[in-house]
């Protein structure tokens, strides 16, 4: 499986960009998944659900599931940042692409999604693992760009792009710590 991280700041396009390369992909034959991080008290289910009331009940764990769909939620009783690895162990192994989200301190290929008008710093410069930039303002990027420059608004173009760079983005799981 090939994985890209997608990371920036807030607003900077990277929910939009990921949602636009998901169909770009598939249209190539490739199958996709997604991993996001999210925020503390993120929620997909609704009150008066009845996973959000397994759930409310003190349920561990509740998995939902129909012919179309798998859904499992897992509550901690305290605060747990899950390594973006351990989240990857959990995907099914024949999909093609995994696109993550966030996770910007991971040690995963990333394209930074920067744009001027957030008035926010670029990170390439301290971190290695940055492989391109999507922007809609490729001119106001600094000289020292020495990575792969893609245009934020064409995802299609960024689509082909992972594909043709494809052996770059192969995921091997990191050597477990002896």
């Amino acid at each position: 499986m090939k994985v890209v991280g997608f990371a920036g700041y807030s607003g900077s396009g990277k929910t939009t960009l990921v949602e636009q390369l998901i169909p770009a992909l598939k249209l190539r034959g490739r199958r996709v998944s997604v991993v996001k991080h999210a925020h503390h008290s993120f929620d997909i289910d609704h009150p008066g659900k009845d996973t959000w009331r397994h759930r409310e009940a003190g349920a561990f764990e509740v998995l939902a599931a129909s012919p179309k769909r798998l859904v499992l939620m897992r509550e901690f009783e305290t605060l747990a940042e899950h390594s973006v690895h351990d989240l990857l162990a959990q995907l099914r192994a024949d999909v093609d692409w995994v696109l993550v989200e966030g996770f910007k301190q991971s040690d995963l290929p990333k394209v930074e999604v920067w744009r001027q008008a957030n008035a926010k710093p670029l990170r390439f410069h301290e971190d290695p693992h940055i492989v391109a930039i999507a922007t809609d303002t490729p001119e106001a990027l600094p000289a020292s760009v020495h990575c792969t420059v893609l245009d934020l608004n064409g995802a299609d173009d960024v689509a082909a792009w992972l594909v043709d760079n494809a052996d770059r983005f192969e995921y091997r799981t990191p050597l477990s710590p002896t």
